[in-house]
């Protein structure tokens, strides 16, 4: 049962009345409208003010593109829309998530790795001011999903670990950051990703966890943000067959559902026994883990009816209304349930001071914005600084200077744009300018061109004759609708692998993925970075040089459980 009274809305009577007035006054096209969170319209692309005026959409989600560019937009849709927009973004990792000038400012897991609350508040307040300078008012952010499963592809440097302890602790910083700039944070993935080592991107994966450990992990976080009032959910496209099960004894398995059309799941145990009485969103619903549940035009209507307020994301825009208008007609979607889910978006956006008492928009960004981007990279500088993390260096290789170690035989893994959405980092050019002038003699091994004589018939003395040290860079970013982060070496013959690494000094810095050890287990001296921005790499070469201490802490088990990676 809804009530406007209590948390996270804590709205007075004349408010209330304000929000049935509202909705009484709605059409029915105009309710169905605020159900769709749809994707940021590009106005190159897109009459603005005749879209929004046709779909009446409750929230846009943008992707990144030039701050003016954005603004503009946000500001154009934001004075035609009848209603007060929701306008969100990717916040994961600093503002660049919404504006291509905006600040990486690093990974959670990189700011779990200081071990100080500090850091995820300042990415919180940094992605937060660089957002709402431009007119966003809502983050997908932060992540509340625990790092279970080494092998999960979509989590990993996304979270803030592995102890949910010291993740309650980083979201509620990254919170604070976030709030006291005037975004709205949207906690995620409910029921939990990090468990399964697939991506609910490709198909629906599974919280496998039994209720009574979902509830002392998982359960505890959403317990403590519930209690700590949060607003607003984001449903997966996960599946919880425990409490799926311990809420309908006896279901079949055929029955099961990820959370996004589980009713179980979401009036059941987010609602029912979390008591969580605030807004909830789907997850992307083009995915494949949301449409391999249902024939779409059934799984909209359900995912409504399983107490979900919002669906982000369309396939065909017009389609998508039409089902769920479809399933208000024949009564699929009861008005009742219509106008509690409306009610809901309307009262958030009451509340969180998107729209005033007079159903206005509080705040549309001016032209004359401006972000003190240089600030932003110096508080990006000290999270470096405090975060890399010197996981093991068994032969004593450290520190690695031009007069020990005068020619380096640079290899970069990854670095590439395949796989989806990703923050962006490209750190080959950057590696080998800055050992260039830190005095280091730098030739990089070129994937493209391989050397056959150096693959196929040298050996060691061969090697030695070139270089003095290999400085192995995974940069493998965690990204959707890829199926792992792992090291995937040259698969003829394993050619860019480090075969000579126990008889020529051999390093391997991770920019990204914390779990490569895996993968290369011999390898004497291991360092995790967590992020592939500037501010890390640059750290790196200064830590690796020995001219500044390692002060990262691990958050999360980078030997994987496998002993031999420890010797």
């Amino acid at each position: 049962m809804l009530n406007l009274h209590a948390k996270p809305y804590y709205l007075n009577n004349n408010q209330i009345k304000i929000i049935e007035k509202m909705v009484a006054n709605m059409s029915q096209a105009a309710k169905i409208g605020q159900l769709f969170f749809v994707i940021g319209q590009d106005e190159n692309a897109v009459n603005l003010e005749a879209f929004v005026n046709k779909y009446q959409p409750g929230g846009m989600m943008y992707r990144p593109d030039k701050a003016a560019k954005i603004q503009h937009e946000l500001a154009t849709a934001q004075i035609n829309s009848k209603i007060p927009l929701f306008f969100a973004a990717n916040l994961e990792s600093g503002g660049n998530g919404l504006i291509t000038e905006g600040t990486w400012f690093g990974t959670p897991l990189q700011m779990a790795a200081t071990d100080d609350p500090k850091s995820a508040y300042e990415l919180g307040s940094v992605s937060g001011n660089e957002a709402h300078q431009v007119g966003a008012n809502m983050s997908f952010a932060p992540i509340v999903d625990i790092d279970k499963n080494f092998k999960n592809p979509i989590m990993n440097t996304r979270t803030f670990g592995s102890d949910k302890n010291r993740i309650i602790k980083m979201v509620d910083a990254q919170l604070k950051g976030l709030e006291e700039n005037n975004i709205i944070p949207v906690v995620k993935h409910f029921p939990g990703d990090g468990v399964d080592e697939r991506d609910q991107h490709l198909l629906s994966s599974i919280n496998s966890l039994s209720s009574e450990d979902w509830m002392e992990s998982y359960g505890q976080i959403y317990h403590h943000l519930i209690e700590e009032g949060i607003s607003t959910v984001m449903v997966a496209h996960i599946m919880q067959p425990a409490w799926e099960r311990k809420l309908q004894p006896g279901i079949e398995d055929k029955n099961l559902r990820p959370a996004t059309s589980s009713k179980l799941l979401v009036n059941g145990l987010l609602r029912g026994v979390l008591h969580f009485n605030g807004l909830a969103i789907t997850d992307a619903t083009p995915m494949i883990g949301y449409n391999a549940a249902l024939d779409r035009k059934d799984l909209l209507p359900a995912t409504i009816n399983a107490g979900i307020d919002m669906i982000l994301f369309n396939k065909n825009i017009d389609e998508d209304y039409q089902f769920v208008t479809n399933a208000v007609e024949n009564g699929t979607i009861s008005q009742e349930r219509l106008n509690e889910a409306v009610k809901r978006i309307l009262a958030t956006k009451l509340a969180q001071k998107i729209m005033d008492e007079n159903g206005q928009a509080t705040f549309i960004a001016k032209e004359n914005f401006s972000i003190n981007y240089a600030e932003h990279k110096k508080m990006a500088e000290e999270v470096a600084k405090k975060s890399i993390t010197l996981v093991k260096d068994r032969d004593h290789l450290l520190p690695m200077t031009p007069k020990r170690y005068p020619r380096i035989r640079l290899v970069v893994l990854g670095d590439s744009d395949d796989g989806g959405f990703k923050e962006g980092g490209h750190v080959t050019n950057l590696f080998k300018e800055r050992l260039e002038m830190a005095g280091f003699k730098v030739t990089v091994f070129d994937h493209k061109h391989l050397d056959f004589h150096e693959v196929f018939e040298e050996g060691v003395a061969d090697i030695k004759q070139k270089f003095d040290l290999a400085l192995y860079v995974a940069n493998v970013e965690t990204a959707s609708n890829q199926t792992t982060t792992r090291l995937d070496w040259i698969h003829l013959m394993a050619a860019d692998s480090p075969w000579f690494m126990k008889s020529i000094p051999t390093i391997f810095v991770s920019t990204a993925n914390p779990y490569h050890l895996y993968d290369i287990p011999s390898v004497s001296t291991f360092i995790n970075a967590y992020t592939g921005n500037v501010p890390s790499v640059e750290a790196v070469i200064r830590k690796l040089q020995g001219h500044e201490a390692f002060e990262g802490k691990s958050p999360v088990d980078p030997f994987c459980g496998d002993f031999t990676a420890k010797l």
